[in-house]
């Protein structure tokens, strides 16, 4: 690509010609759109997932391939701007601004390759991780997703990535193989452990001044698994609650599940069984055969479940399994990570699950974290492993402006609940809005991350979430 001829040459100022003019010009050069404010698509194009966020970039751009990349990326160097690559918008809340910034949309960056042959995928930067698993199973093998199929493929396992297959296979990170990208200087970029290494550490730890336009990605040959959710009346929740710790303490690490509290809204699109309800629920998936996975199960069962929807599956099920809205949505949460999960810890859990002040939230989860997700366990990514055994993660739905502040405030209460039973650090892609660096990175990773950053990208160009200050 010859971006000398396809790029607006914003380096003459002395024309005092207006960004947005040049933003116009910018159209003439790619395959895909520039949308500006005041066209007809303009909030569509700007609206994230997370609905609860406002963008309000100067321009969006969707492009059709690695070229409208590299002349965005041109562009915007040449005009003093920033570029925020973003897929579908779940982690929108962590970029603390637009301001003079191109929203690179990358939806558009949609192919998923499997190749059975290494049990790897390539897969675009606009894929979701719904597509990625159903890809994957019809040659009976699964990705490491996550438990909402909507979510950015990409954006997922840059962030680390965990889910259903957390306890077996640790983060989706440490199953990224190579990342195809373009640099702050427009150049374009294979990053594997034998090119730009820097960058491939960076990158497996939600660091990369680079904007990603595919990954691949390991697959495992997982045909099926046993999961769902099992269901009590919400006055059995401490019971339930500690039962299932004990259980945890002694099932192998191909068992990955939680316990939470559920307050169903009474609103059409719940099933009429569980609606306007309150329920405490354990959700397991189990990587066994029938009968293994009932006998791992059987202690829950024994607790004579109001409802029970664990049974076999294929991976690209799992989805479903945790209930995450299909479509976007304004949610506010707060996610805490706790050193153990131990009497106590539960004990606070289910003290701030229940707790009058928690009724404007939806869910409040425990996930049982340890196995592969332990230190030692990664594979030399900034992240690689979590530091704690359980996640509390609260999160309530924002219906109208009204209810913001009491689920804001609800999940906060949680958290400051849990305080005394919390690890030193957070879990990048469960902290919605930004957060202050050495929350994320012990001080000498977050220290070679600054040295990365500034390296490849001493102008600030690329523009993401959680800024390392």
């Amino acid at each position: 690509m010859n971006t000398s001829d396809t790029t607006p040459d914003a380096s003459d100022t002395s024309a005092a010609i207006l960004p947005g003019e040049h933003l116009h010009a910018l159209r003439s050069a790619l395959h895909g759109p520039v949308i500006l404010p005041g066209d007809p698509e303009w909030d569509d194009a700007r609206r994230a997932w997370q609905l609860l966020v406002d963008q309000h970039p100067v321009a969006v751009v969707v492009p059709a391939d690695v070229d409208d990349v590299v002349a965005t990326v041109l562009a915007a160097r040449k005009l003093g701007l920033r570029v925020a690559p973003q897929s579908t918008g779940h982690a929108a809340g962590t970029v603390d601004s637009l301001a003079d910034t191109i929203l690179l949309r990358t939806s558009a960056l949609d192919t998923v390759e499997i190749r059975p042959a290494t049990a790897s995928a390539r897969v675009g930067a606009g894929v979701s991780l719904g597509a990625v698993a159903d890809a994957a199973a019809q040659h009976g093998l699964a990705v490491v997703a996550g438990m909402a199929p909507s979510v950015g493929a990409v954006g997922f396992a840059l962030g680390g990535g965990l889910g259903w297959l957390a306890r077996s296979h640790g983060l989706a990170a440490n199953s990224i193989l190579a990342l195809e990208a373009v640099d702050a200087h427009g150049r374009v970029l294979r990053i594997d452990e034998t090119h730009h290494t820097d960058l491939f550490w960076a990158a497996r730890g939600g660091v990369a001044p680079v904007v990603v336009t595919a990954i691949e990605i390991r697959l495992y040959p997982i045909a099926e698994v046993h999961a769902g959710a099992l269901m009590w009346p919400l006055e059995r929740a401490a019971d339930v609650a500690h039962a299932w710790r004990e259980w945890t303490a002694d099932i192998p690490d191909s068992v990955t599940s939680l316990a939470r509290v559920l307050r169903y809204p009474a609103i059409p699109e719940i099933p009429e069984f569980l609606r306007g309800r309150s329920v405490v629920a354990v959700e397991a998936a189990v990587q066994a055969d029938a009968a293994t996975a009932d006998a791992l199960v059987a202690p829950l069962r024994a607790l004579t479940p109001e409802i029970d929807t664990i049974h076999p599956m294929s991976p690209a099920e799992l989805g479903a399994v945790h209930g995450d809205p299909p479509q976007p949505a304004p949610a506010r949460g707060k996610a805490i990570l706790l050193s153990e999960i131990s009497a106590a810890s539960v004990d606070a859990f289910m003290d701030a699950a229940l707790a009058p002040s928690s009724a404007p939230l939806l869910s409040i989860e425990l996930r049982h974290l340890g196995g592969a997700l332990r230190a030692g366990s990664g594979t030399g990514g900034a992240v690689s492993t979590i530091d704690g055994e359980g996640l509390v993660f609260a999160v309530g739905i924002v219906p109208v402006p009204e209810a913001h502040e009491p689920v804001r405030a609800a999940a906060l209460e949680v958290v400051h609940r849990l305080r005394p039973h919390a690890a030193p650090r957070l879990v990048r892609n469960f902290a919605e809005r930004p957060v202050a660096a050495s929350d994320l990175y012990d001080e000498p990773t977050l220290a070679r991350l600054r040295d990365i950053a500034a390296a490849w990208d001493p102008d600030r160009v690329i523009h993401v979430g959680h800024p390392l200050g």
